[in-house]
């Protein structure tokens, strides 16, 4: 079907979402793009998302090497403004926003006041204007959103922040792989290449605004770009005809274990804490002041945790699956939270909550699979590094 008769029939299709109908799965502007290239879809947090189009294993190996490109329009997109508003936003969490200059984002947690992980999220400062109103967007998983925005409004002063959900009016599209900017810099008028690694800007794309962030979550470099939904099908349309591969959830999955990214809901939750789940790197307990859930962490820092999150590789083609039990000599001391056969190593990979005292890495483990234990070992995390990252 020619491109220009795909987009009129796109164009006229609604934009579902979880209000107008809560007893349905909502759907993206681009659903019927990914009905049209016979993707496969699945239920994800609320929405009915594509799972894969031409197969896992492809999906992977083009963002690997070449681009792929992800629907992610499901995910929370809030932007607010504000005076004052980075002040407002760092009792928030436990990353110390001050250091952001506009253009820059910051990759962190909302802490409940046990430190537990509310939402993993992306602060994005876009800057302050000549009347010292400062603007950020703020980027969410989808299966939080809602939590993640009433969390928000509980805790920012609404006299004077200005906070917009965007989730349901924008599309989001993740352009992932080592040839990404090689595609998408035709279609942007701005230079791409001068952009680091968390860096973001408003451009024109298509000669339409659009947002793009120089961040993904698959391990490859990449840019995420947030435009309007009509837009964002023809940004689609436009990459598939120029060879982009269309990638759903499942390449996204084994991609982000790979690079030893947290999937909230398995390996990050509100009962574990950013010590427990390695990302002490976000805790900036020496830079900033009081912080929700900072008393915890400052507890943990000094005492240390009791248990971490390992990165474990299997022997053979025995996958740790999410849920599976961690034993050492026989005892169950832990519990795998992702797991997959990996198709860059070629080996099962998980990630797994056990005892620190066990978390060395190079400790022989067990995991029992199907009633069965087999042997395990406690690996250096990311399993895969792309020598394609950019610096920030």
């Amino acid at each position: 079907m020619p491109n220009g008769k795909l987009l009129r029939i796109y164009a006229k299709l609604p934009v579902a979402n979880q209000e107008d109908n809560a007893q349905s799965l909502a759907r993206t502007p681009l659903y019927q793009v990914g009905v049209e290239l016979k993707a496969r879809f699945t239920s994800f947090g609320g929405w009915e998302m594509p799972v894969q189009f031409s197969g896992i294993s492809r999906e992977h190996e083009a963002v690997r090497n070449t681009a792929g490109m992800f629907d992610i329009s499901h995910m929370g997109k809030f932007t607010l403004q504000g005076k004052n508003l980075i002040s407002q936003l760092q009792p928030l969490v436990p990353s110390d926003l001050s250091r952001l200059q506009p253009g820059q984002a910051q990759y962190t947690v909302l802490l409940n006041p046990q430190a537990g992980i509310i939402d993993d999220i992306i602060v994005y400062y876009q800057g302050e204007d000549t009347i010292g109103i400062q603007k950020a967007f703020i980027i969410v998983n989808a299966a939080t959103s809602g939590k993640d925005k009433a969390w928000l409004l509980q805790h920012l002063d609404l006299d004077k922040v200005q906070f917009q959900d965007l989730s349901p009016d924008k599309a989001l599209i993740a352009v992932q792989g080592p040839k990404a900017i090689k595609y998408l810099q035709p279609l942007v008028q701005e230079d791409l290449q001068s952009i680091k690694a968390f860096g973001h800007l408003e451009a024109t794309l298509l000669g339409k605004p659009a947002f793009l962030a120089r961040t993904g979550y698959t391990g490859e470099d990449g840019f995420e770009v947030m435009v309007d939904p009509d837009v964002g099908v023809e940004l689609w349309l436009s990459l598939h005809n120029a060879g982009v591969i269309p990638c759903g959830l499942g390449a996204r999955d084994t991609l982000r274990l790979e690079a030893a990214m947290a999937l909230y809901g398995q390996d990050i939750d509100d009962t574990t804490t950013p010590l427990e789940a390695g990302l002490g790197w976000l805790v900036h307990l020496d830079s900033k002041g009081e912080f929700i859930g900072r008393e915890i962490l400052a507890q943990q820092k000094a005492d240390g945790v009791q248990r971490r999150l390992v990165g474990l590789q299997t022997q053979g083609r025995n996958i740790a699956r999410h849920g599976y039990q961690v034993l050492s000599a026989g005892k169950v001391v832990g519990e795998v939270s992702s797991g997959t056969l990996s198709p860059t190593l070629g080996y099962p990979i998980a990630l797994a909550y056990v005892p620190t005292q066990l978390a060395t890495v190079g400790q022989q483990l067990e995991v029992e699979i199907r009633g069965k234990a087999y042997p395990a070992v406690v690996v250096k995390r990311p399993f895969y590094r792309s020598k394609n990252r950019v610096a920030n």
